[in-house]
């Protein structure tokens, strides 16, 4: 498989290269030059199937020209060591409940999919350390640094907002040590997520140390997320309701969604999906205005859709050849405030006894409010509540109980680097490593 960039102006790429440099050299993100069709077959038999071997045959068209097949259903098989159940809310409204990983977070996928493919790679390439770099808003830091914590010839950087992720958010990647390095930078997420950038784009900084990318901006990242919507169209067509579905992403950089509309480009048969956005409402005013216009993010209940500039919007453009009325056919859009994401959590536990986190809640509201009479809907509950513990509890006003997986992460001791949002101190640190 070949990856193009979508600047189009970065030589063509093989997935080594792509997986191990992350940005293309022309600041673009890659993208398969295919996107193959998955057989009827597949989708007449999806629902009798485990999520491993649907998650291989969809890897298989992404991965296996280049990966030998026992080897990548051996990545397959370890990442999704977990399950990712779908759950009922009310009668035409579902959870698809993607915290169940080792951090609690859909992140844990990509992440721990990525970091087995790239040590694939490594291992071919000798002995030389690959620094994996990742901005995060929340939940990616924790699941990188988890998902690569002691993999041989990899060295991670978290780069996270001070004081705009949530305590418990903090404890998976700031308590780690070992072969994970968190970084504290006084800005927005945006910022960290331009220092990364800046720093795959600065020639000396590459020449002293490898670089990659553990966002979604890699494709090692964000295509693997594609496994759990075949997975939840499997488990509701089991149910008899996978005919007229729809599913709900809260959305943030865009990673998730974009995975899920390129299941549906090779025939993953979702209705169509909602984009649920908080206050960084960017992608619901491009779906209204066809004006795509980036700004700072703003701090919300919801931080890791607190994104002014999502990275991934490259993709879903380039994906629909900028087509507008194409994209508005597949997706549609929402945004809520703060105080509307409180009031959907309230609402759903004093009705249903269910709990949402922020971010599934803007997914449970825009299927609540979007769905017509004939569909059933999906929302990715892309978090466990507890780790938005202090929000979450005083919306509900009861006790969150903590899983002993987090509280595991919270006896550790916080160490970071404190940095600025200036990209020369950033890089005069990398250079001293």
């Amino acid at each position: 498989m070949k990856f193009y960039s979508t600047n189009k102006k970065a030589p063509v790429a093989d997935l080594h290269k792509a997986v191990v440099k992350g940005l293309a050299e022309d600041k673009g993100l890659y993208m398969p030059e295919v996107i193959k069709a998955l057989p009827q077959e597949f989708f007449d038999n999806i629902e009798n199937m485990t999520f491993q071997e649907i998650a291989y045959t969809v890897a298989d068209a992404f991965f296996g020209e280049d990966v030998p097949a026992d080897t990548l259903k051996q990545i397959v098989y370890d990442t999704l060591a977990f399950d990712c159940p779908v759950v009922k809310v009310t009668d035409n409204i579902y959870s698809l409940e993607l915290f169940h990983g080792p951090t609690l977070a859909f992140k844990d996928v990509g992440a721990r999919f990525m970091a087995r493919l790239l040590g694939y790679f490594i291992k071919q390439e000798g002995n030389e350390q690959v620094n994996v770099l990742v901005a995060t808003s929340g939940d990616t830091g924790s699941a990188v640094a988890n998902g690569f914590l002691g993999v041989e010839g990899i060295h991670v950087y978290v780069l996270y907002p001070k004081g705009k992720v949530s305590p418990i958010q903090e404890c998976q990647f700031t308590t780690l040590g070992q072969n994970i390095t968190a970084i504290e930078v006084d800005g927005v997420f945006d910022d960290c997520q331009a220092l990364v950038k800046s720093a795959f784009m600065d020639e000396e900084l590459n020449r002293h140390m490898k670089l990659t990318s553990a966002n979604s901006i890699n494709v090692a990242r964000f295509l693997p997320q594609a496994f759990y919507y075949f997975y939840a169209y499997a488990q509701m067509k089991k149910k008899g309701l996978a005919d007229r579905l729809v599913v709900c992403v809260p959305s943030g950089n865009f990673g998730n969604i974009t995975s899920g509309l390129f299941g549906k480009k090779m025939g993953l048969p979702v209705k169509r999906f909602i984009a649920a956005n908080n206050a960084n409402d960017i992608f619901y005013n491009y779906l209204k205005t066809g004006e795509y216009c980036p700004r700072p993010s703003v701090q919300t209940i919801a931080n890791a859709m607190d994104v002014g500039d999502p990275s991934n919007f490259a993709r879903i453009y380039d994906l629909y050849q900028g087509n507008h009325g194409a994209v508005c056919a597949d997706v549609s859009g929402a945004a809520y405030t703060d105080e509307q994401i409180a009031e959907t959590i309230r609402e759903v536990y004093d009705e249903t006894g269910y709990l949402c986190d922020p971010h599934g809640a803007c997914g449970y509201r825009a299927l609540k409010e979007g769905l017509h009479a004939d569909e059933v809907g999906v929302f990715l509950e892309t978090a466990h509540p507890a780790k938005f513990r202090d929000t979450v509890e005083r919306i509900i006003a009861s006790e969150v109980a903590i899983p002993d997986k987090l509280a595991a992460f919270m006896q550790g001791k916080k160490d970071c680097v404190e940095m600025s949002k200036d990209f020369a101190d950033f890089k005069d640190y990398l250079m001293s490593r």
